[in-house]
């Protein structure tokens, strides 16, 4: 009879069954799980489109305008199928999912935001009625904010590299692109704005960008060759950054008018100085403001990324029979470069805000429209000066992060 019974088996043979079991469950309640920051932006954009107004419509640019929710801005069947949309992503992103998913529930979010506001004007904006504005509400901007928060988290756990993230800004440029093309936004109260400034639009963005990029160059012309030289001389160090902290600290718009005076002096009685631009307002002063705010940036990250060589490359270079200026272009200049490129992005970017501020003297660039929209009360000539100076201060940032980690691998992909 006891040959019979089978033996039992020991209890450790039901272990990896039992781990298996207990594993999926708790898989799927991990996958379930609410996130810590998904969650916050599904809350922020349920209130946005539940109590929010999505689009304002005016009877023209100047006049208060009306309040309309989600729901009204659109046509009844459009809306409730983008609403539905809407709501779902917000309820994937409220949850654990993997980074690509979230970067994909955040970037389809975006997109879908972006194309209700361009229906909004058709419905609200009466056709007999040419100076009609229809405008971006604040249940808009809290929802693009709250796709833009889900939508950064995710990049910043999927960690992607320099070659992704150019790829993702290029993809975002060229649905905004397409979307504009096509005249998607063309009814919005911003895009009427732009319709009657074209000309003077691109004409003040091109001086935007040369101000930028211009005080940019020129502080990097300016400030690489002095972090050098107060590298190689200690005791010129602590009093060129101290005076450098000083000028930091001074207001933007305190600086371009302490240089009126002596640009304009230098206009009077410098023979050739006005033919060559300078003068006591304009772009002259706008541009020497800014590479004055930009000389700390770039001093301090050059000094910074010198310090940061190791020793032993010095001492390497120096046993290969290296001169000291073949050891610093050779060497320590492209060691130091990461470093010296998170100064120039920290220049670039600060210069394209600050750039919008010369506008007040007369430098010019998208701040002429900021600071008109001030005047006439008008929120979306506002919006024309301000949007451009985001988007390119955004892309800027992203293109100057992607040189910065190209250059932080070496040519056999680790870090120097």
């Amino acid at each position: 009879m006891s040959a019979l019974l089978l033996p039992t088996p020991p209890a450790e043979a039901n272990e990896p069954m039992l781990r298996s079991d207990t594993d999926m469950v708790q898989s799927r309640k991990t996958a379930l799980r609410l996130d810590k920051i998904g969650l916050p932006s599904a809350l922020l954009l349920f209130g946005a489109l539940a109590f929010l107004p999505f689009a304002t419509a005016k009877a023209n640019r100047i006049v208060p305008g009306v309040a309309n929710s989600f729901t009204a801005s659109l046509p009844s069947g459009t809306g409730a199928v983008l609403l539905a949309i809407l709501v779902a992503l917000a309820a994937l992103g409220a949850v654990r999912l993997g980074p690509t998913l979230r970067v994909g529930v955040a970037l389809a979010g975006l997109v879908t935001l972006l194309l209700a506001i361009g229906i909004a004007p058709g419905v609200l904006a009466a056709p007999e009625n040419p100076y009609a504005r229809v405008s971006p509400a604040s249940g808009f901007w809290t929802a693009l904010c709250a796709f833009a928060l889900l939508f950064t988290d995710a990049l910043t756990r999927l960690r992607p590299g320099p070659v992704l993230r150019l790829v993702l800004l290029a993809a975002i440029l060229f649905v905004i692109g397409a979307l504009l093309a096509t005249g998607h936004f063309d009814g919005l109260s911003v895009m009427r704005e732009y319709a009657v400034r074209a000309g003077t639009f691109w004409s003040e963005g091109a001086r935007h960008l040369a101000l930028a990029f211009g005080s940019m160059a020129v502080s990097v012309a300016l400030g690489v060759p002095f972090a050098v030289l107060a590298w190689r001389m200690e005791a010129l160090r602590a009093p060129a950054l101290a005076v450098l902290n000083v000028v930091q600290t001074v207001p933007s718009i305190a600086l371009f008018g302490l240089l009126i005076v002596p640009l304009g002096w230098v206009a009077l009685h410098v023979p050739g100085a006005s033919a060559l631009g300078i003068r006591g307002i304009g772009a002259a002063p706008a541009l020497v403001a800014l590479v004055f705010y930009s000389l700390l940036p770039v001093v301090a990250n050059t000094l910074a990324g010198l310090a940061a060589v190791p020793d032993a490359a010095r001492d390497a270079a120096t046993g290969l029979g290296m001169t000291r200026r073949q050891r610093l272009l050779g060497v320590e200049l492209p060691l130091a470069l990461p470093v010296i490129l998170a100064g120039i992005r920290i220049v670039l970017v600060q210069n394209i805000g600050l750039a919008t501020v010369a506008a007040l003297i007369g430098g010019g660039g998208f701040g002429v429209f900021v600071f008109q929209g001030l005047g006439q009360n008008a929120t979306d000539l506002v919006l024309l000066g301000a949007l451009p100076t985001v988007a390119l201060a955004f892309a800027s940032a992203t293109v100057l992060d992607a040189a910065i980690d190209f250059a932080s691998i070496s040519p056999k992909g680790t870090a120097p």
